[in-house]
């Protein structure tokens, strides 16, 4: 199931996030992800795994054209010269000659002329073809307006938090006002349950709507969750490292929800964030220096 962006691109709506993933675990997971029929790989500088998200493509068999590529470029490279070297950096650790879509990982509204002139890179390297598409994400609709009164290129991709416990309908209907696709880091909801951070979450995998949804069709919370995406036409990135798993995720296109069940998961949203919060001021995120390839 393809989406066309606004650039006339087309991407495959379903991906396989690496968010996390550790390196040595990363590679066998984008193999066997491709091998049960994924063609689109989100990856990012900051998670330190481009390499072996390159490592997994290339074991994989397919041509590079057959495998959707997308990374995203942290705050610490923002900066006109510093993200075209960016690119760089991305395309040697990931061993290809162009990227299907490069985007801004943080709006950092406190330095936000960073932000500008990074996606002003972005504008050149579309233009020069070494990119096909662009975008953001975690941009809210301020950050959004911001960005377009200073650029020429509407983003193709806003990349947000997104699941049935929190929907962001303010960011979904700016997207859509500008014609920017909506794609979910965190879809099946993981950010709500992910150990380690340090206070109580409700689980949305657990959550009893969810289930009796998924019970109905024969299928998983997860399952029913990416379908929810789809079938509002959004992106969703679920990431896994277990190859069971990822072949479950993928299992999503023999089935479709009634608007019923669609807005009854859209009746969870609480319109409480778990993920960080895209104005909060991160001056420690520029601390963090991207390697060389």
């Amino acid at each position: 199931m393809d989406i066309t962006l606004n650039n006339g691109t087309t991407m495959p709506a379903l991906g396989l996030g690496v968010f996390q993933s550790p390196p040595e675990e990363t590679t066998a997971a984008v193999e066997a992800a491709l091998a049960a029929g994924y063609r689109h790989i989100d990856t990012a500088a900051a998670y330190g795994n481009e390499r072996e998200v390159g490592d997994g493509i290339r074991r994989s068999g397919l041509d590079r054209s057959d495998v959707f590529i997308e990374t995203k470029v942290w705050v610490s490279d923002y900066g006109y010269d510093k993200t075209l070297h960016a690119w760089e950096k991305a395309v040697s650790k990931l061993r290809v000659d162009y990227l299907d879509l490069l985007i801004l990982h943080q709006p950092v509204p406190g330095r936000f002329e960073k932000t500008i002139a990074a996606y002003q890179a972005l504008e050149t390297l579309l233009a020069d073809g070494r990119v096909r598409a662009i975008g953001v994400s975690n941009f809210m609709p301020h950050h959004l307006a911001q960005l377009l009164a200073a650029t020429d290129v509407i983003p193709a991709v806003n990349q947000v938090e997104l699941h049935p416990y929190f929907t962001q309908p303010d960011v979904r209907a700016a997207d859509a006002e500008h014609g920017i696709l909506t794609q979910a880091w965190s879809p099946i909801g993981g950010i709500t349950f992910y150990p380690g951070w340090g206070e109580e979450r409700k689980n949305v995998m657990q959550d009893p709507a969810i289930a009796a949804i998924a019970e109905a069709h024969g299928k998983t919370p997860a399952q029913a969750m990416l379908r929810w995406h789809l079938q509002q036409g959004r992106s969703a990135i679920p990431k896994s490292t277990n190859p069971a798993r990822i072949v479950e995720n993928f299992d999503v296109f023999d089935f479709d929800l009634s608007l019923d069940e669609l807005a009854a998961i859209d009746a969870l949203h609480t319109g409480v964030r778990n993920g960080p919060d895209p104005d909060a001021s991160r001056d420690q995120w520029f601390d963090v220096s991207i390697p060389e390839a």
